[in-house]
């Protein structure tokens, strides 16, 4: 896309220090931060609360930019001196209103050009990443795939990533993410799936929206660009199903285990995953638990709404490997489930109903640290965690972080049962557990990725364990 089509389809001024200006040359990248600018890319200059990218314009052209989105407001600052810039390095710039509103159009408008690219919209309150990843790994076994890298499904990752789709791809797996209202709508604008899935709605980001109603509000909007062409794949037996496919244009499909075609019998493997029967063979599934269970689910109905065979499904599910921090296991000294990139009081739930589903020989220590982002029902989902984890098969329970006050008040109200110790401070925590561990334990470190429980990956495994 050059710069010139870039402008018509804005409808933006397209500038250099000289004036208004043509371009037929296409940029090559798209970046937010002025230090890992590519020659020829495009440098979008973002206002946040602590930075301002405008007064970087000029350290990207000198690093390679070729074009420089900067807003109109900026453009009438003399202090930043940005047409002088753009002449001094032969430079473009694209005049928008809002740089976050013109990142998202232009990824919109890039995306536009694939007119045969099916695009794939994945949102929900967890699983999201995951399930992206098993869709990639089932869908790539026939056609060529391009998705978001790890989670970069914000306002600005999930345009970012839309950049890296070029004209061999044929399917763009995309995950929508939330920080406030109004998000996912935007996403959807920029995706305009063909296909999009919820993948559940829990209580993640309870905080900023105040109410499960309204997280499903916000998180239907991944629909919110259908017409009659698309469809709707949505949780069988989520609670909100009806409501999430209540006056949606299209198709809708539930999935689940119950209707999904092709699914047979699902053996629990306990740490090792799940067996699969699909069309009648099996698969074995690495990630354990329900959870990757379900996710795995929501995937397999994806590539079966695409028409991807049995063989490739099968395939594809025993070819997925675990992401950071999402029920990743490790043998050491202790055998390690590593469930720490984020939680929720559905996803710490689930993670204990796993760890306590498995016949295991040893002790069980569950370390479990903050939900975060949950506002003024933190103290109440802690204290309702806490009634979980004294009801639990553990033998020693490590609580970190100030919210987690309210699960170990439930743990001193108790006469009697599972010993534990709460601590706000990571030092103090590392030096306990490494002190009552032992080889044969069972450990679970869970907890939202502001906790940083991964840092006692070491400590539970032994110093000379390589990762």
């Amino acid at each position: 896309m050059s710069f010139s089509g870039l402008s018509q389809a804005l409808g933006v001024p397209l500038l250099t220090g000289e004036g208004r200006q043509t371009d037929t040359q296409g940029f090559s990248s798209v970046s937010l931060d002025s230090r890992e600018i590519s020659p020829g890319g495009l440098f979008v200059a973002l206002r946040g609360s602590l930075h301002d990218g405008h007064r970087y314009v000029e350290a990207a052209f000198a690093a390679g930019a070729r074009g420089a989105m900067v807003a109109a407001s900026a453009m009438e600052d003399p202090s930043l001196g940005l047409l002088g810039a753009a002449q001094k390095w032969k430079g473009f710039l694209l005049v928008v209103e809002d740089t976050l509103k013109g990142l998202q159009d232009a990824a919109g408008a890039y995306l536009k050009q694939f007119t045969n690219l099916l695009t794939i919209g994945i949102t929900g309150s967890a699983g999201k990443t995951t399930t992206k990843e098993i869709s990639a790994a089932i869908i790539g076994q026939e056609k060529s795939v391009v998705m978001n890298q790890g989670n970069l499904n914000s306002e600005t990752g999930l345009p970012l990533s839309v950049f890296n789709v070029r004209s061999h791809h044929e399917v763009g797996i995309f995950e929508a993410g939330m920080n406030r209202r109004g998000e996912i709508s935007e996403l959807a604008k920029v995706l305009n799936p063909r296909l999009a899935l919820i993948t559940n709605i829990g209580t993640a980001h309870i905080g900023i929206l105040g109410t499960k109603d309204a997280i499903a509000e916000e998180k239907k909007q991944i629909f919110s660009q259908f017409t009659h062409n698309n469809t709707a794949l949505i949780p069988a037996e989520d609670p909100y199903r009806d409501f999430l496919a209540a006056g949606l244009p299209g198709r809708v499909v539930f999935y689940g285990p119950s209707s999904l075609k092709g699914l047979g019998a699902c053996r629990d493997l306990g740490l090792l995953g799940t067996e699969i029967t699909w069309e009648s063979k099996t698969a074995r599934f690495g990630l354990p638990g329900p959870a990757m269970l379900q996710n795995a689910l929501a995937a397999a109905a994806l590539a079966s709404e695409m028409g991807l065979g049995p063989d490739s499904i099968r395939r594809g599910l025993e070819s997925v490997k675990p992401l950071f921090g999402r029920g990743e296991i490790f043998q050491g000294r202790t055998t390690l489930i590593r469930d720490c990139y984020n939680s929720s009081p559905e996803s710490a739930r689930s993670a204990l109903d796993f760890c306590d589903s498995l016949d295991w020989p040893g002790r069980r220590i569950y370390v479990i640290g903050s939900m975060l982002e949950l506002g003024d029902s933190s103290a109440e989902a802690h204290g309702a965690l806490g009634r979980r984890l004294v009801s639990s098969k553990g033998d020693m329970v490590y609580l970190f972080g100030e919210e987690t006050k309210a699960a170990a008040e439930i743990f001193e109200s108790e006469e009697k049962g599972i010993p534990f110790f709460h601590t706000q401070d990571m030092e103090h925590l590392s030096r306990a557990l490494n002190e009552y561990i032992q080889p044969g334990d069972l450990v679970l470190l869970k907890g939202s990725r502001g906790c940083a429980l991964e840092s006692l990956t070491k400590i539970c495994l032994g110093e000379d364990h390589v990762l």
